[in-house]
């Protein structure tokens, strides 16, 4: 393929060119798209039709009284430039499964694109019909725009159901806050939980729609179906300082470390401070979290604190708070460990936040 793609530009202008001398649209009805795309599609009928039967069309091969072509019949799909009549070829034997344009199909993907696209921005059903039909002048029910979204969401409840893996090294959990229309728009928490597996891969195990303020009970609820779900143990669990989360973590799995996110850490220290100062207070801090061991870390904080303690003491209270969960990493310093019968050494487990 070239840099300039299938269709030569050169082309693709003297197509436009023709089309505005004859008056033909670019979109809609009979509009240029709609006849390059029914061309296509027909096109490729016709090849998967040459593939199923062994012969192309019009070729000597098909008069040996085997299955051979038997005419056309004409169907309409919705595609993203407007509803196409195509004609799809048949076959005497009636086997032919087209894959392009499926038997029953009527709309092509880019449509159920767009309807859960603007369903998620909350439009109703009614809205959605009305606005395909005046921009792509495609008519698609109400009950059509109801059974997209209906197989959508029964996909992703068995996703969201799914069996897990038995133990994960490390988890990330936290909450993030988008507007969602329900009868009005609201922030609500989104719960998410994200595992690394043995192998180093990302998980994504979860999404949970809460209501109000993000809360450790709601995460106890959650962390609880992970758990039911086959996780039996986590090896640490980073998440950021809400108050009573490790409380939820210890009683979900009594093992797991607690590991507060250094990103959330840093956060909620430039509140504590003016904005002014945010610069040289987060230069004094990246020694105290990128120290090699805990004692180095207590050293550099001693020498923080030197510094910035007089003035923002709620720094030092918040650190000192949260010190407990924020080591925990540091202790994985020359960690040795067997993966594949191969030892490999990990110098260090760098801080991590989503």
């Amino acid at each position: 393929m070239s840099e300039q793609g299938i269709v030569d530009q050169e082309l693709a202008q003297q197509l436009v060119d023709r089309a505005k001398a004859e008056g033909v649209k670019l979109t809609g009805p009979g509009g240029l798209l709609g006849d390059l795309t029914k061309r296509v599609l027909e096109a490729g009928l016709e090849g998967e039709m040459d593939g199923h039967l062994g012969y192309a069309k019009h070729t000597v091969e098909g008069r040996d009284g085997g299955n051979s072509r038997n005419g056309t019949r004409t169907k309409t799909v919705i595609t993203d430039v407007g509803p196409v009549d195509i004609d799809v070829p048949r076959d005497r034997d009636g086997t032919f499964e087209p894959a392009i344009v499926r038997k029953h199909q009527r709309r092509l993907g880019g449509v159920d694109d767009m309807v859960l696209s603007l369903s998620a921005k909350g439009l109703t059903t009614g809205e959605i019909s009305a606005h395909l039909a005046e921009v792509y002048g495609a008519s698609v029910s109400k009950d059509t725009i109801s059974a997209i979204t209906d197989r959508v969401l029964g996909e992703i409840t068995d996703w969201q159901s799914r069996p897990l893996d038995a133990v994960y090294p490390v988890m990330f959990i936290d909450a993030i806050f988008v507007k969602i229309r329900d009868g009005q728009v609201a922030n609500r928490p989104i719960y998410v939980a994200i595992g690394v597996t043995v192998d180093g891969e990302r998980d994504i195990l979860g999404l949970w729609a809460g209501q109000g303020g993000e809360g450790a009970k709601y995460w106890l609820t959650v962390l609880t179906e992970i758990k039911n779900r086959g996780v039996t143990d986590v090896c640490i669990v980073c998440c950021d300082g809400l108050k009573g989360l490790p409380d939820s973590i210890a009683t979900t799995w009594p093992l797991a470390i607690v590991q507060t996110c250094v990103l959330h850490l840093i956060r909620h220290t430039f509140r504590l401070a003016g904005r002014h100062d945010w610069d040289p207070i987060a230069k004094a801090l990246r020694p105290v979290y990128t120290a090699p061991t805990e004692a180095a870390a207590r050293e550099r904080f001693a020498e923080f604190t030197a510094v910035w303690g007089a003035k923002y003491p709620g720094i030092i209270r918040l650190w000192d708070n949260a010190w407990a969960e924020f080591v925990p990493f540091l202790a994985f310093v020359d960690v040795r460990v067997i993966h594949r019968g191969v030892v490999q050494v990990i110098p260090q487990l760098v801080p991590v936040s989503f």
